[in-house]
């Protein structure tokens, strides 16, 4: 079962989301905390491993930034889920940025915020409203550049084909393919929106359009 970390400064919503997560059985919840450098702490003190993921409220009480917050807990080695109001679109896409894995509206129902805990918790791709409403009309943060060919070998590879299938598929030599895709994660970096695995590829195609939200190619 996955490991689930809750750092919120409001105590009951820490309470409410651990009980909930226990009667649903979407993860052992390992630590609840209202502060980044609590949760990391116990991990020193107790010796424990990264959760597999960590809701974590957008704006906290301490005074440290989004960024600094998901910069330091994926560093860590745990996967992100953004629980918060869905009124700061700036800071969501700074969280998002910083490579949190998706965003949950703290207006959502339970269900669906554990829904999102267990798909991130899967190594899968949350797209959601809150996510869709962060990127949707920001150029600076969507624009990685990509060319044509480097659009076609993601869309395919991000979408589920081997590389060998993709350079197979659009005429090119597999070490073409590999140079596009290794170009685009490079492209990804350099906006501040890094893409080391083919489901981080995969999330990025769909914020940019290159894939349908339903992971299927898109005709763009």
């Amino acid at each position: 079962m996955s490991t689930v970390a809750l750092i919120d400064d409001h105590e009951s919503v820490r309470l409410g989301l651990e009980l909930a997560c226990e009667r649903a059985d979407s993860g052992t919840v390992v630590f609840s905390g209202s502060t980044v450098g609590a949760y990391l702490s116990w991990r020193t003190t107790a010796g424990a491993s990264p959760a597999d993921v960590v809701v974590l409220d957008l704006t906290l009480g301490d005074g440290t930034t989004v960024t600094e917050n998901v910069t330091a807990l994926v560093s860590d080695g745990a996967s992100v889920v953004i629980h918060s109001v869905a009124d700061r679109p700036a800071a969501v896409r700074e969280a998002l940025a910083a490579g949190a894995a998706g965003v949950v509206s703290k207006s959502s129902a339970l269900d669906d915020v554990l829904h999102a805990i267990r798909t991130v918790a899967r190594g899968e791709a949350l797209n959601n409203v809150e996510w869709a409403s962060a990127v949707e009309g920001d150029r600076e943060f969507a624009d990685a550049q990509l060319s044509v060919r480097e659009r076609d070998v993601l869309r395919l590879y991000a979408t589920g084909l081997p590389l060998k299938a993709v350079a197979e598929r659009l005429g090119v030599a597999y070490s073409t393919a590999k140079e596009n895709i290794t170009r685009v994660r490079v492209k990804y970096v350099e906006v501040g929106r890094p893409a080391p695995t083919k489901v981080d590829l995969l999330r990025r195609a769909m914020e940019d359009g290159i894939v349908a939200p339903d992971g299927a190619a898109s005709a763009r």
